[in-house]
This record gives C-alpha cells, sequence and structure tokens, in this order.
C-alpha cells in the first residue's frame, strides 16, 4: 500500500541520575566523594533509504523512543549512554514539526541523516559538588529529559522524469513498457490510484528514474477526481513528459487543461523543461498519421506504447533533457 503521509511521536531518552558515593578504602581517610555523572539519553534519528518508497510502516507504528541514560557510579564512574534510535524513512521524505509548522528537515539524499530529538544530559554526581566549603556533599542531579516532538512525514516521490496525462493516456503502459514496474493497466478511467516509479535504463552505466503520476483531470486542482493527492509528487521531477492520447478530439487544448492544473497547483512547475508525447498512434493509419502531424507542434514527439514505435526517438529527447539540466 503507498502512504505518502503519516503523524509521529518521538521521544529522545533521558539523561541518567547522577550519583551519591564516598570513597571507603581501609586504611585511607577522608576518601571525599566519587558519585559519577549519569549517561546521555539516546537520540532519535532519521536516515533516508532509497530502498523505502512508502510511509505504510508509520501507520502500525507511530510512537518511537529511545534508550534512557543509565545511572553514574562510585568511583567517579559515568553511567553509560542509552542506545539512540535510527529510523529509516523514503528518500524524499519532508519532516515537520506538528506543534510549530516549522519544516525541521527535507531528507531528499539517499544516506541523508538528522538528529530530530536529542537525549538528555546525564545528572552531575556529587563528585562535581565538592567545593572548599562543602567537602562531603550529600547532593546529584537527576538527568535532564529527552526531546520529545510531534511530526508529520510527507513523502514527495523523487523521479528524473514524471508522466503526466489525463486518464487512459497510457501513462503505466508507458512505464512498464521502458521499465521492470508493472502497474496496473486497465481500460477504464482512474487504474492507477497511487503513483508509480521504475528505473529507465538507457545503457550499462547510464539510467534514470520515471514516475506514473495518477489522477489528473480538470479541476484536480480544485479537488475533482483524485483532487490534489498526489500532484505534490511532480514537484520532484527534472522533466515533465506530458502523455497525451492521440485520438484527443484537440490536443492543444488538453496540453493546456494539464499545465493549467500543474500551474494551479504549483506554479513553478510551468517552468519546468517537459516534452510532449502522442501515444497510441499504433491505431493510426499512415495517412491519419500525417494528417495529425501537420496540425500540431514539430516538437511534438508521436509514441506507440503498445508497440514501441517513436521509442528511440522519445528516450534519446529524453536523455538530452536529463543531461542538459545537470
Amino acid at each position: 500500500m503507498f502512504i505518502d503521509y503519516a503523524e509521529i511521536e518521538v521521544r529522545a531518552g533521558n539523561g541518567g541520575p547522577g550519583c551519591i558515593s564516598f570513597h571507603r578504602e581501609k586504611y585511607v581517610s577522608k576518601g571525599g566523594p566519587d558519585g559519577g555523572d549519569g549517561g546521555r539519553g539516546g537520540d532519535i534519528i532519521f536516515i533516508a533509504d532509497s530502498n523505502l518508497t512508502t510511509l505504510l510502516d508509520f501507520r502500525y507504528k507511530t510512537k518511537y523512543s529511545s534508550e534512557n541514560g543509565h545511572p553514574g557510579e562510585g568511583s567517579l564512574k559515568t553511567g553509560k549512554s542509552g542506545k539512540s534510535t535510527t529510523i529509516r524513512v523514503p528518500a524524499g521524505t519532508i519532516m515537520r514539526n506538528l506543534d510549530t509548522g516549522d519544516v525541521i528537515a527535507d531528507l531528499s539524499r539517499e544516506g541523508q541523516e538528522i538528529v530530530v530529538a536529542q537525549g538528555g544530559r546525564g545528572g552531575h554526581g556529587n563528585d562535581y559538588f565538592k567545593s572548599a566549603t562543602n567537602q562531603t556533599p550529600r547532593t546529584a542531579e537527576d538527568g535532564r529529559p529527552g526531546d520529545y516532538v510531534r511530526l508529520g512525514l510527507e513523502l514527495k516521490l523523487l523521479a528524473d522524469v514524471g508522466l503526466v496525462g489525463l486518464p487512459n493516456a497510457g501513462k503505466s503502459t508507458v512505464l512498464a513498457r521502458f521499465s521492470a514496474a508493472r502497474p496496473k493497466i486497465a481500460d477504464y478511467p482512474f487504474t492507477t490510484l497511487i503513483p508509480n516509479l521504475g528505473i529507465v535504463r538507457l545503457r550499462e552505466y547510464k539510467a534514470f528514474v520515471m514516475a506514473d503520476i495518477p489522477g489528473i483531470i480538470e479541476g484536480a486542482s480544485k479537488g475533482k477526481g483524485l483532487g490534489i493527492e498526489f500532484l505534490k509528487h511532480i514537484q520532484r521531477t527534472r522533466l515533465i513528459v506530458y502523455l497525451i492520447d492521440v485520438f484527443e478530439g484537440n490536443i492543444e487544448k488538453t496540453l493546456q487543461v494539464l499545465k493549467n492544473e500543474l500551474g494551479d497547483f504549483d506554479s513553478d512547475l510551468l517552468k519546468r523543461p517537459f516534452l510532449v508525447v502522442l501515444n497510441k498512434i499504433d491505431l493510426l493509419d499512415d495517412v491519419t498519421l500525417k494528417l495529425v502531424s501537420k496540425k500540431v507542434s514539430p516538437n511534438y514527439i508521436f509514441f506507440s506504447a503498445a508497440t514501441g514505435k517513436g521509442e528511440k526517438e522519445l528516450l534519446t529527447r529524453i536523455e538530452n533533457e536529463l543531461d542538459r539540466e545537470k
């Protein structure tokens, strides 16, 4: 199941209490205080993992904590620090403090990590409080409490290329043709209910990530259809590919509808590099195909996800655009 939002609570470990102790050894008088400090509480650490693609786990477990620091001991022994808790999230996860609304981190790179909640400092033992006027202190501190944070986790998929089109334009078929991804494909609208990712391999050492973004219809940015639920995932893509059914009555109008929905959601998306691909040309005869090509921009790519016709041109154009954006 694809989940792209979750709310959780994290609590770092408390510091351990300091120790009250006095050195006692045969034939040694006035050994003095030797109580050690308490150990530090464990942190809560988040790390981005590109092998994860959903926040589903956080729907079932919503509270996380770290180990408390251990108490100090005599002979000036500091207590053992509590173990930190490391939580892995998908690369592309934005973390927000629910109480303040502030963005804490945007973990967009593999291996990127952040300490979200710090463990409490251990309390001082009685050795800390000795002085010329207080040579036998019988005082020690409790450890400081660890940080507590309520977090909102929001996942925005990371992809090089985002496929945008009306329902049944063939986005899932394109993704399945170019990658090992196997999204659900059927001949009715809204077949795809979640974004899908696939790795498209160009050559042995060159590939890119393609995302199929579902649910865009006229009015999506205002809540129609699947609404804006998945439009946010297009914000991460470097290149937008507008996929249009070649049988659309007015191709230019359809393109404008798609652009309007993206622009209404985030105007910066209209500044993103894009390609326009007309799909399903395998269903047209040569004469009709020529007539259609005369009515549209020469920059549009004619393609068939079913047969692969036009595949080389499409992948070359995508590669060139991605190279240009590096």
